[in-house]
């Protein structure tokens, strides 16, 4: 799928060669490995390394912020620090929606709206200004300015979409492959019997995020889990993300070698498209609009199903009394500690008033809390039992992995004492 070329110029000051890549296979087959590293990426460093999701979030836009910086610098097309910006910005867009989801407590269908809108404001801005949504015509700071943004709300909306997806449907990471995957085959073959091919490519890329997401989600998760949890085939956050940022750089590799995804390589060597035909593309268009419905009625069809949610919330109490420092004896003295400091400073802040620390920290603990269950566990069965215990009351205070909203500070000191004493 490609898109039109346009070489007007407009108000867009300095004229330079075409910094997005030709449109060929190997685009979509780089950036459905960007998107999966984008969701399997961000949930290692988040939940396996114990950084936390808000600190993750600001680590990336800094990187974010730095590779953009190289890339708008260039003078042309150069695939390393093109893709390298689209892993970070895949990861960076997935952790906005994951921290109105997590630690806001937006609802999807909200994100999904709300990042709708902004998608619409984006593009309406764009098209103003450039007369043009070309990726084709991307050869001025301002239009690769507006190309960024626009991928950045794509992935964040993209995310969105695709978790609510799965929490209506109840699908699992596998199954959900499908629904994108199809999408998109049928994008194609709308835009191959003459669909605006701008409005293609658009849609087609914001669907790439679910697709990638899914099959990251599927890799990584394991065979067997609770109900209403995603399985997959166990290879883990880490391992998916090594297998497929070592797939994206040898593509890269090879794009660098034969410069093949170079527009203007590319225009050299193949017939260019012949002229748009309004009346298939008003035929197209509505051929949209009828996947659109059949979609939403898929949807709606799958919500009505029964399927196996979440498991119900039960009292989380433990039926083992431990004395104080019991459950920790056997844990490593710098893990306890790690999680004692984020306990105590999710404390502070509730008895300060700092409604917003207190529940970021509790969050970050829970994180680390979860990152270290498997090395924690083997070493007392008992003992991790007891304080995960304690530590799911502690989350429930807040609203976290909950569906209650949060309780009084009086409420979250109290639990976050209680897990104090256990630890020390």
């Amino acid at each position: 799928m490609t898109t039109t070329s346009e070489t007007r110029t407009g108000r867009s000051g300095r004229l330079l060669l075409n910094k997005v890549p030709e449109v060929t296979i190997w685009f979509w087959v780089i950036k459905i490995l960007c998107t999966t590293v984008g969701e399997s990426f961000a949930d290692w460093i988040n939940m396996k390394l114990g950084v936390g999701l808000v600190n993750t979030a600001w680590i990336f836009t800094a990187v974010f912020v730095v590779v953009l910086g190289v890339q708008l610098r260039l003078k042309r097309y150069v695939p390393f620090p093109y893709w390298l910006t689209v892993v970070v910005v895949s990861v960076t867009g997935t952790l906005y929606t994951d921290i109105l989801t997590d630690q806001l407590n937006v609802p999807l269908w909200i994100s999904t709206a709300v990042f709708s809108v902004l998608l619409a404001v984006v593009f309406g801005v764009w098209w103003l200004r450039e007369r043009t949504l070309s990726i084709h015509s991307v050869n001025t700071l301002p239009r690769e300015s507006f190309y960024w943004l626009t991928v950045l709300v794509t992935f964040a909306l993209g995310t969105a979409t695709g978790d609510w997806t799965l929490e209506l449907t109840g699908w699992s990471p596998g199954a959900s492959v499908l629904l994108p995957l199809g999408l998109i085959a049928a994008i194609t073959l709308l835009w191959r019997s003459g669909a605006n091919p701008v409005l293609s490519f658009w849609l087609a890329y914001i669907l790439t995020r679910p697709l990638g997401a899914n099959i990251g989600d599927w890799l990584a998760s394991p065979k067997v889990a609770q109900p209403g949890e995603p399985t997959g085939l166990a290879l883990g956050t880490f391992t998916t993300s090594l297998i497929f940022l070592g797939l994206i750089l040898a593509t890269v590799v090879y794009l660098t070698v034969t410069r093949s995804d170079v527009t203007e390589t590319y225009d050299a060597t193949h017939t260019p498209q012949t002229t748009a035909d309004p009346r298939r593309e008003r035929v197209a268009l509505a051929g949209f609009g009828l996947l659109a419905v059949a979609t939403t009625g898929l949807l709606v069809w799958a919500h009505s199903q029964p399927h196996v949610g979440p498991a119900p919330e039960e009292d989380a109490t433990s039926t083992v009394h431990l004395a104080p420092g019991q459950a920790v004896k056997k844990f490593p003295a710098t893990k306890v500690d790690a999680l004692k400091a984020l306990a105590s400073t999710s404390l502070k802040d509730a008895q300060s008033g700092n409604a917003t620390g207190a529940h970021a920290a509790a969050q970050s603990l829970r994180d680390l809390w979860d990152a270290d269950q498997d090395t924690l566990q083997p070493l007392d069965n008992t003992g991790w039992t007891f304080l995960d215990a304690q530590m799911d009351q502690v989350l429930k205070t807040f609203g976290i992995d909950h569906s209650n909203p949060p309780m009084s500070p009086a409420q979250q000191e109290a639990e976050l004492n209680t897990l104090l004493t256990d630890m020390r």
